[in-house]
């Protein structure tokens, strides 16, 4: 090819190229100017996130129970001494911030040679798991004025857990042990200046140990799982194993349809295994044994703008001592309707469950129980209630509250009538033991229906002080007791607080209507009885502390400020006006 025709050739091959660049340009411009939408992840921040609101919303489950009016009143500074509390907030100013911390440990020492400590250690690792361990203990070394016997008393008791994050579920193992040392110290007075409580050693030791295991799983049918196996032993040779195997499921119903929530079925395994070495009348063994299996499956739904739950408890009970087998249901069902936001809540509802009562449970609403109780389970067949609770302004909340309840074998303490006349050490040719004087209570189960009226409040009066209060009317009707023994009509409790960036107080002030107690008319065996009276009385503590910085604080807390003589149980007296103090140390590892 000549010179020419290459020139030619390449002259062509240029303008080729030239007209697809423009045909590549104007397809480009061809393209239509649109709102193009991204859809990506939602990353929330702070700023996005809703205020909490100060009053959180009642929620049925918790209103529609029963509160229980607990009150601090025993010889026992600790049951109402300062407990401190890991990062408690101390200011609520608006710009007071507090350190957090994870552990502390705190002592002091107060009158009746009460010493105390109290801590909690807490260890987290990278790897996804926690440790810790909480132990306290108080004691009161000197006796309460005008007993024949000694009135001393001791209390320890420590937990340790582990606790692992897994991918689907967490796993956690706890064991809780408790010692405690009471005395029988109760004796009547005709017996105080008798010789026979010269031979009396009124102290009562028992033992609590407890292992659990527990399970929680994310976004499967089974929600958790606990097993727990417990120990109960005392310085008698009362032995006590109680067992519980509890799970929760969450069945899915959207096979039926997407707007239905999901059914919970609780079930529980419980096996209940004690012996007394001795009865109230011979040296025969005392046993029980009761195994209990429940299936509690609940729904909660709403309609019309009501909050239902509809649930029923099934119970398969097997006492094998006593070869009795029973199988019982019990509604549980409730019924809310809130009103203007939650400033009004009127809740209604019936329910009914079935307990199993244990020596420890009684030891400890009771420490002065003999080691020779009948052990069995109470029915609660039907609790009908009805109230209202809400909050007005967001400063002043309540809650009142009517109920009428039918048991079965409900437990009611009544002291032991002395097996000895002063001078006798012996009863029925059985030595007596230390707790057949009179100084002991045990346990007589009836059939009792009762009608209460609960009324409850709680006012913020500023930033800083809040006030509130509760007051309880029981009336009970038993069916073969003579009386409701050891059980007020009227409760009252009444409480004040006030916290600022440096100081706090706390003040507590109780009122327990007169209790109707056994007196008896003849010596043992005889139970020929009459019916006596336990005074009313007022129990006021105080309890404040100061904070020198957040890891930094003391400590003061007052029981029986008013120095009030009375009785809790029949000839146990309390401790009079009790003064503790100490030092709180918050740090981190």
């Amino acid at each position: 090819m000549n010179k020419g025709g290459v020139l030619l050739l390449l002259f062509f091959s240029f303008l080729g190229l030239k007209a697809q660049e423009k045909k590549k340009e104007t397809a480009k411009d061809t393209v239509k100017t649109e709102v193009v939408n991204v859809i990506t992840t939602y990353n929330p921040k702070i700023a996005d996130a809703n205020k909490i609101q100060r009053t959180p919303e009642i929620k049925l489950s918790e209103k529609s129970k029963k509160k229980q009016l607990k009150y601090t009143i025993f010889s026992i500074p600790v049951a109402s001494t300062f407990m401190p509390k890991t990062g408690v907030v101390k200011g609520i100013d608006v710009g007071v911030k507090e350190r957090i911390y994870r552990n502390y440990i705190a002592g002091g020492f107060g009158n009746y040679s009460t010493p105390f400590i109290e801590a909690d250690l807490h260890y987290d690792t990278r790897f996804k798991n926690e440790m810790g361990i909480y132990t306290k203990y108080i004691s009161s070394n000197e006796d309460i004025d005008n007993t024949a016997l000694t009135s001393t008393f001791s209390n320890f008791k420590t937990s340790l857990f582990y606790k692992q994050q897994e991918r689907y579920f967490d796993w956690k193992v706890s064991l809780n042990s408790a010692q405690n040392k009471y005395n029988w110290y109760g004796i009547p007075e005709n017996l105080k200046a008798s010789p026979a409580i010269e031979t009396i050693n009124s102290e009562q030791e028992n033992n609590y140990f407890q292992l659990i295991g527990a399970l929680d799983f994310e976004k499967a049918i089974i929600e958790n799982t606990k097993i727990s196996i417990s120990s109960f032993s005392d310085a008698y040779q009362s032995k006590e194993l109680l067992m519980h195997l509890e799970t929760t499921f969450n069945f899915s119903l959207d096979f039926i349809s997407y707007d239905l929530n999901a059914l919970s079925v609780d079930t529980k395994i419980e096996v209940l295994n004690g012996a007394f070495k001795n009865n109230s009348f011979d040296n025969s063994e005392i046993n029980y044994a009761i195994i209990t299996s429940k299936i509690h499956p609940t729904y909660n739904f709403m309609l019309f703008d009501f909050s239902i739950k509809a649930g029923m408890k099934l119970f398969a009970s097997v006492d094998t001592e006593n070869s009795a087998t029973n199988i019982l249901a019990y509604p549980d069902v409730q019924i809310s309707k809130s009103i203007n936001k939650d400033a009004l809540i009127f809740y209604t509802g019936v329910s009914g469950d079935l307990k199993t009562n244990t020596y420890q449970d009684f030891s400890q609403e009771n420490p002065y129980v003999s080691p020779t109780l009948f052990i069995t389970q109470t029915s609660e067949k039907m609790n009908i209630f009805l109230g209202a609770s809400g909050n007005i302004n967001k400063v002043f909340s309540f809650n009142f509250k009517a109920s009428y309840k039918e048991e079965e074998d409900s437990p009611f303490f009544i002291r032991n009538n002395s097996k000895s006349n002063g001078t006798n050490l012996i009863a029925n040719n059985i030595p007596l033991e230390n707790y057949d004087f009179g100084n002991s209570f045990s346990i007589s189960y009836d059939d009792v229906t009762t009608t209460s009226f609960l009324g409850e409040f709680e006012y913020d009066v500023t930033n800083k002080i809040a006030a509130g209060g509760s007051i309880q009317y029981d009336d009970y009707q038993v069916k073969n007791l003579e009386e409701a023994w050891n059980l007020p009509a009227v409760q009252v409790a009444v409480f004040g607080k006030y916290k600022s960036e440096k100081w706090y107080a706390t003040t507590n002030i109780f009122y327990v209507d007169e209790r109707k107690t056994v007196t008896y008319t003849s010596p043992f065996p005889s139970s020929a009885i009459g019916t006596d009276r336990l005074g009313s009385f007022v129990d006021v503590n105080l309890n404040g502390g100061y904070h020198f910085n957040d890891a930094l604080s003391v400590f003061l807390k007052l029981n029986n400020v008013l120095n009030t003589n009375y009785q809790r149980f029949s000839n146990f007296n309390v401790q009079g006006f009790q003064a503790l103090g100490g030092v709180t140390y918050k740090f981190d590892f």
